[in-house]
């Protein structure tokens, strides 16, 4: 049965599956809670629920919490321009809550919606990696994250969000969904052209579609991909902190207390660079707070005790704590990477990521006789990664591979050129600084030649991000 067949048969069966109307449902019961219902057949992608949305949270002109793309569909002379709004899918399992590590996500107990606590936030933009459609949104004037709580004010006043009050052409309703009921039989209804697969997260947006919708309908910017933001403090944080970690990881078997007090002062340097990476710098210590959930805090608690215990190892040379400060900077590298494993970002989520950064720590640790192979290893790891982006059927994969293979392709032969000349004079310490060098360079080009999963934004694309 066709997606639009099957509405119409579950409008009828059952009532709170209603036409988009100017009037709030009923507060959601138990079980149940409130969601978006779009319906692209009326939408003329007029925009004033973007207009509506920012005048009532007060963000600037570059932040929509609410954003309207467009489907293209057909082949010429026959083809068709449609239009998508989206705020907050408000999903079932939503990934933003789940990865903060500050806690500032929860699901509303009476309504269901996802809302976010910008007193909260610090401004760690994890949450901005995880949701697969890009919703959560930083602003860098404010320091902190924000998105669509539905106007929950407004609800709770009996008003209905700006945007659907605001839609000229009704295209935007506030329903009631029982949530059994939509994970197990209707959620298929939440798919669109332009949309990631619903399940996700499970997204509780209800989605209209026009009848006879052709079968290449795509986003209006599938072909203007552009490269990310390059989050250059993380950039530094990684790979100094893997150079630090390699460093003590040598020193364990080849003391010398000059090398520890370098590596020391990396690692230092590293977990301050960390922080500028922050909206709210002056609360970094609430990233400790989820602990038991977030890679994030997790990376900060086991690089905390890596800073700790090589703090006391380079004071005392005691091979105990060395062997501790060592596993603190493997537990440390681990968490980093699986900070980055997200199904939002496919190119990232690979064991790729994990062999890259562990392969920095033995490239930079400073032993000669391993510095070849980590080299060829390195070498192997991005052949792989490029090959399986440029097969992969997936689009976000194959347009990363196009980002590498064309957009960003001098800066990957440059990559290339650094770590063999680094290889290939490895014993003089000199070639630290091509082989240092090279996995800045590497760490730039993992941050923007990620293509995120994303909803369709206008033709001419959005900005990076």
């Amino acid at each position: 049965m066709s997606l639009p067949l099957l509405e119409r048969a579950i409008t009828e069966a059952d009532p709170r599956f209603v036409l988009s109307t100017t009037t709030l449902p009923p507060p959601p019961g138990p079980g149940e809670q409130y969601r978006f219902h779009f319906d692209m057949t009326k939408c003329i992608g007029c925009k004033c629920c973007e207009v509506a949305c920012n005048e009532q949270h007060g963000n600037p002109a570059d932040i929509h919490w609410r954003r309207v793309g467009e489907i293209e569909a057909g082949e010429y002379p026959f083809t068709q321009r449609l239009h998508l709004s989206m705020g907050c899918n408000h999903c079932v399992d939503a990934a933003c809550l789940t990865g903060c590590p500050v806690d500032a996500y929860n699901k509303d107990a009476l309504t269901g919606l996802v809302l976010h606590s910008a007193d909260a936030c610090i401004g760690c933009q994890y949450c901005t990696w995880n949701c697969p459609y890009g919703v959560p949104q930083f602003s860098q004037e404010r320091g902190v994250v924000g998105k669509c709580d539905m106007c929950h004010g407004r609800l709770s006043q009996g008003d209905e969000p700006a945007c659907a009050n605001a839609c000229p052409e009704q295209a935007i309703a506030i329903e009631v969904v029982n949530i059994e009921q939509w994970k197990l039989e209707y959620r298929a209804l939440a798919n669109a052209p332009g949309m990631p697969p619903a399940d996700q997260t499970i997204s509780t947006t209800r989605i209209t579609l026009p009848a006879n919708l052709p079968a290449n309908a795509q986003k209006g910017d599938f072909h203007r991909v552009r490269p990310e933001h390059p989050h250059w403090p993380l950039v530094f944080m990684l790979v100094l902190t893997q150079l630090s970690v390699g460093t003590f990881c040598r020193l364990l078997f080849d003391p010398g207390q000059a090398g520890a007090i370098a590596a020391l002062l990396i690692g230092h340097l590293a977990l301050a660079a960390s922080t500028a990476h922050l909206g709210r710098p002056i609360h970094a210590y609430r990233a400790l707070k989820m602990w038991h959930r977030s890679w994030l805090s997790r990376e900060v608690l086991a690089f905390s005790v890596f800073a700790g215990a090589a703090t006391l190892y380079t004071a005392t040379q005691s091979f105990a704590i060395g062997a501790a400060t060592v596993a603190a900077g493997l537990i440390g590298i681990a968490c980093s990477a699986a900070l980055y494993l997200v199904p939002a970002r496919p190119a990232w989520n690979s064991w790729t990521t994990v062999a890259d950064f562990y392969l920095t720590a033995v490239l930079l640790a400073g032993a000669p006789k391993l510095v070849p192979v980590a080299a060829a290893a390195q070498l192997l790891v991005l052949a792989f990664k490029y090959l399986r982006l440029r097969q992969s059927e997936e689009f976000e994969l194959r347009q990363s591979a196009r980002l590498l293979g064309n957009d960003l392709k001098e800066l990957v032969w440059l990559r290339i050129v650094l770590l063999v000349g680094g290889a290939l004079f490895s014993y003089h310490p000199a070639s630290l600084l091509p082989l240092l060098a090279g996995e800045l360079l590497s760490r730039y080009l993992f941050f923007v030649g990620v293509v995120p999963r994303n909803m369709a934004a206008t033709f001419g694309g959005r900005k990076a991000a």
